[in-house]
């Protein structure tokens, strides 16, 4: 296989996970996996190698990545099944994540899987939107050990019962017709497009030209990588950031990193890292390796294929019982989410020590998330709404950083007022760009956006954030960004908090600017 059929051999894998993005979007009920995209898919080898994925959330592919060896060598597969899971300590990231993974047999050995991920804004939590002020996992919602979903291409229906306990009691046995179960048979179809797809292409290549495909895009994006990790100068350098608070009273919680590099070996050491919190955001270690592995992706050219190979040189060591390697049953609700940003931070901190032009200020810092609905069933007021807020990106040596954006560890797109006022009893008040959020600088940091939500109906609200305290750092002398704030009726509230709201009330949410990059002062 030369160079150009390596490379249309990586744009074919690669252009099934973009269509079995489509279909999801395409298929799926729910405003957050039809609109803000909240969902990835990828490929992965007979052994649970990564080799392929779209353009989706990095902390969902970079914990599938690292995690999927252990799910795949555990089951005992066959033509025609399909697992779906969504726990944290056995290959998940926190139970809104619901992961659906099938086998592909040709000819009755197996040779690779598909997957999709998706969040779902109701998986049974304590709180609508199920990202609850948790002290336990079994508070946030239904826990999916690996389970089948499909047997042989049979729906199993012990498994449909237990994702149908997300809605309550039950009448008669539960179906995948049923709406609130609806998104769950569109990961189906995702995955069946998947395989069929992969299955005309290694029918079209020859299955050995595909296993040999498979081996050349690996030693490829090995050697990518090593250039690009080598170039690094070898040592060991120290960051650490914090944490605003974890919702149950404990504050200023540290994110400790040792980096060593040593010839294009890096292994990231996050002893001294706090011990595992009481509130939820804790996270698996896979969390954690995800936002090791997307801070190096960023550093690595773009023709960098997405497979097993570009990892290979980086490591990862958490004390089991930190922050970052918690432990059953720990609450993980916010680590997903607001922990891999900060792990971000504290990686490109100690990056930018030692390869200051090449790295930017600190982005917001935070997905800003907002949880909320009603289970009001006698009035028949029911449903569930999930949203993450976009804000200033880091400025960097070459440029401004940009405004009113999701940055980092997720992908995902605002949902569309039309979509959120359509669905829900909610009226957008004010969607803007919050001016002069972002740090001063030679370059500026992005600026923060504003969001104002007026309830039409009494709702529960929980907020998760963070760089309420603890502001975006800029660099090389640039000025950090603004905090965030929260606000209900003009009150400010704590950064995670859960709320009893009216209707006519008004929550706003002013979200975090990014870091400045550069003194003004220097000529």
């Amino acid at each position: 296989m030369n160079a150009i059929e390596l490379s249309i051999f990586s744009s074919r894998i690669e252009a099934i996970c973009e269509e079995m993005g489509l279909v999801l979007a395409r298929t799926s009920f729910s405003p957050n996996i039809k609109d803000r995209l909240d969902f990835s898919c990828a490929l992965f080898d007979a052994k649970g190698k990564l080799f392929a994925q779209a353009a989706h959330i990095p902390v969902h592919l970079g914990s599938m990545a690292y995690a999927m060896e252990g799910i795949v060598s555990a089951m005992d597969w066959q033509p025609g099944d399909m697992l779906v899971l969504n726990d944290p300590f056995l290959g998940g990231t926190h139970l809104p994540d619901v992961t659906l993974v099938a086998p592909l047999f040709i000819e009755q050995q197996l040779v690779a899987f598909v997957t999709n991920r998706a969040h779902h804004a109701n998986i049974g939590g304590d709180a609508p939107g199920s990202m609850p002020l948790s002290t336990n996992l079994a508070q946030e919602g239904i826990i999916i050990p690996p389970s089948w979903i499909l047997k042989q291409g049979v729906l199993q229906q012990q498994t449909l019962d237990l994702l149908g306990e997300i809605d309550g009691a039950q009448d008669g046995p539960v179906s995948l017709n049923s709406l609130p179960l609806a998104d769950f048979a569109a990961q189906i179809s995702t995955n069946q497009t998947g395989l069929a797809r992969l299955e005309a292409m290694i029918s079209d290549t020859g299955f050995e030209a595909f296993q040999s495909g498979l081996t050349k895009l690996n030693q490829y994006a090995r050697r990518l990588s090593s250039t690009v990790l080598t170039a690094i100068p070898n040592g060991t350098y120290n960051f650490a950031d914090l944490m605003d608070s974890d919702g149950a009273g404990n504050t200023d919680i540290k994110i400790v990193l040792q980096l060593t590099i040593n010839n294009g070996k890096i292994h990231a050491d996050f002893t001294g890292t706090s011990h595992q919190v009481d509130g939820n955001i804790n996270c698996p270690l896979s969390v954690a390796a995800a936002a090791v592995y997307y801070v190096f992706r960023c550093l690595m050219p773009d023709q960098m294929p997405s497979c097993a190979g570009a990892f290979e040189d980086i490591s990862i060591t958490a004390p089991p019982g930190s922050l970052l390697n918690a432990q059953r049953p720990a609450a993980v609700a916010a680590g997903n989410v607001e922990t891999s940003s900060r792990i971000v931070d504290v990686v490109l901190g100690a990056l930018a020590l030692v390869i200051p032009d090449q790295i930017p200020a600190a982005s917001h810092g935070s997905m800003n998330n907002v949880a909320m609905g009603n289970r009001d069933s006698a009035r028949g007021e029911l449903w569930d709404y999930y949203e993450t807020i976009g804000g200033g990106m880091g400025a960097s040596a070459n440029c401004d950083g940009l405004n009113a954006l999701q940055t980092h560890m997720t992908n995902t797109l605002n949902t569309p007022v039309e979509s959120l006022e359509a669905h829900y009893p909610i009226r957008i008040k004010r969607y803007s760009i919050r001016c002069q959020s972002g740090g001063e600088g030679q370059h500026h940091g992005g600026n923060g956006i504003i969001r104002e939500f007026e309830f039409l109906q009494n709702t529960e609200v929980t907020l998760l954030t963070e760089r309420r305290t603890a502001q975006p750092w800029g660099l090389n002398g640039g000025s950090e960004g603004l905090p965030g704030e929260n606000c209900l009726n003009g009150e400010i509230l704590n950064s995670k908090c859960s709320l009893k709201v009216k209707a006519g009330d008004v929550l706003k949410i002013a979200t975090p600017g990014g870091g400045g990059w550069g003194d003004t002062t220097v000529n």
